[in-house]
C-alpha cells in the first residue's frame, strides 16, 4: 500500500528498524536506529510492533505527501514538524489525510528524529531486517537514503484512534552535552594509568567526521603503554577505539565488524542510544561504571520500554 511520496528527501533520511543481527561473522554491520528508544516510542505511539521500520531523519527533515489516510508519530530530536504548514506536536499520535503534506523545520535539539507509520514501513527484508546500510547498498529503499519521487509503502491495517501521547516525564531532553557511562576494556591494559585518567576526566568534542559509522572526537590525547594497534578483532557499536593519533573514535551502528585499534572502553547500551542524538561540536564526557552497574542500568532501560508499551 502506497502511503507517502517524497517531495523533498531531507539531508539524510533512511528506513531503519532495530537492526540486523546474526551476521557480524560475515562482515555485515548491525545498522538499525541510532536512537533505539525514540524509534521504539514512535512505533508504540501508532500501536506498531517495537521492531517495525520507521524513517530516521537526520538534521534536516524531508517533505512527504500522504497518498492515503494514515496515522503517524514523530519522536526523537526536536524538529518542529508541520502538517500542511501548521505546527504538529511530537511524541503523540497524529492523523494525516490523503493529500496532506508533512514537513519539518530545523533540528532545534538532538540530531535525529523518527517518523513511524501505522502498520510499519514495507520494504524488502534483507537478512532479517529492513534497515538501510548505505555503504553496502542494501536494505530500506534500494539500499540508499531517500530521494525525491520515492514512494514509501506500508501495510493495509485498521486505522487507529488518535490521542495517544508520550507522558511528558518520559520524553527525553537533548542538549549539546552528553554524559555517558562506560565499562573499561577490552584493551584497557594497553593504556597507561595517566591515559585512562585523561579519558575519564576530560571532555571530548565530536568533530565534523561523524556519521552512522562513528564519531571522531577531539580533546586531550590518550597515552598508550606501547604500540597503538592490535590483531584485528570484533568491533561492536559502543566501542571506543584509540588509534595512533591518540584521539578516541566512538563506534556507532554502521561500523565495520572488525578493527585493529585498541579499545579503551565500551559505552553501555542505553547511553549508546542517547549518543544517537549527538552531532558535530557536541561534547561527550565518559564515566566509568562496573559491569554489575551496567546490567542494572540495562534492566532499568528495558523496564522503561516495557512500562511505555503498557501505557500506550
Amino acid at each position: 500500500m502506497k502511503v507517502f511520496q517524497v517531495l523533498k528527501p531531507g539531508l539524510f533520511t533512511t528506513v531503519q528498524d532495530l537492526g540486523r543481527y546474526g551476521y557480524l561473522q560475515y562482515g555485515v554491520p548491525i545498522s538499525g536506529a541510532m536512537d533505539t528508544f525514540s524509534l521504539v516510542a514512535a512505533n508504540l505511539l501508532v500501536a506498531n510492533n517495537p521492531i517495525d521500520a520507521c524513517l530516521e531523519i537526520t538534521l534536516i527533515g524531508p517533505e512527504l505527501q500522504a497518498l492515503t489516510k494514515t496515522q503517524i508519530s514523530i519522536t526523537g530530536g526536536v524538529v518542529s514538524p508541520k502538517v500542511n504548514g501548521q505546527s504538529a506536536p511530537m511524541w503523540q499520535t497524529l492523523e494525516v489525510q490523503e493529500g496532506d503534506v508533512v514537513s519539518f523545520g530545523k533540528m532545534e535539539s538532538g540530531c535525529r528524529a523518527y517518523l513511524s507509520i501505522r502498520g510499519g514501513i514495507n520494504t524488502p527484508r534483507v537478512l532479517g531486517s529492513r534497515s538501510t546500510y548505505v555503504r553496502g547498498g542494501f536494505g530500506g529503499v534500494n539500499g540508499r537514503q531517500l530521494k525525491t519521487g520515492d514512494i514509501i509503502e506500508g501495510f493495509d491495517v485498521p486505522s487507529l484512534k488518535v490521542g495517544y501521547s508520550m507522558p511528558e516525564e518520559l520524553v527525553p531532553k537533548f542538549t549539546d552535552q552528553f554524559k555517558v557511562n562506560v565499562i573499561l576494556g577490552p584493551q584497557a591494559d594497553m593504556f597507561t594509568e595517566e591515559g585512562i585518567e585523561t579519558f575519564l576526566s576530560n571532555q571530548y568534542k565530536i568533530t565534523l567526521e561523524a556519521d552512522r559509522m562513528g564519531y571522531r572526537l577531539e580533546g586531550p590525547v590518550i597515552e598508550h603503554k606501547g604500540k597503538a594497534d592490535i590483531v584485528s578483532d570484533a568491533l561492536l557499536p559502543g566501542a571506543v577505539q584509540v588509534p595512533g593519533n591518540r584521539k578516541p573514535i566512538m563506534i556507532m551502528r554502521d561500523a565495520q565488524t572488525t578493527g585493529g585499534y585498541p579499545k579503551i572502553a565500551t559505552v553501555i547500551t542505553p547511553d549508546l542510544s542517547l549518543l544517537g542524538q549527538a552531532k558535530p561540536n557536541d561534547v561527550i564526557e565518559f564515566s566509568k561504571i562496573t559491569t554489575y552497574q551496567a546490567h542494572e542500568k540495562l534492566r532499568e532501560y528495558y523496564k522503561l520500554l516495557n512500562t511505555l508499551r503498557r501505557m500506550l
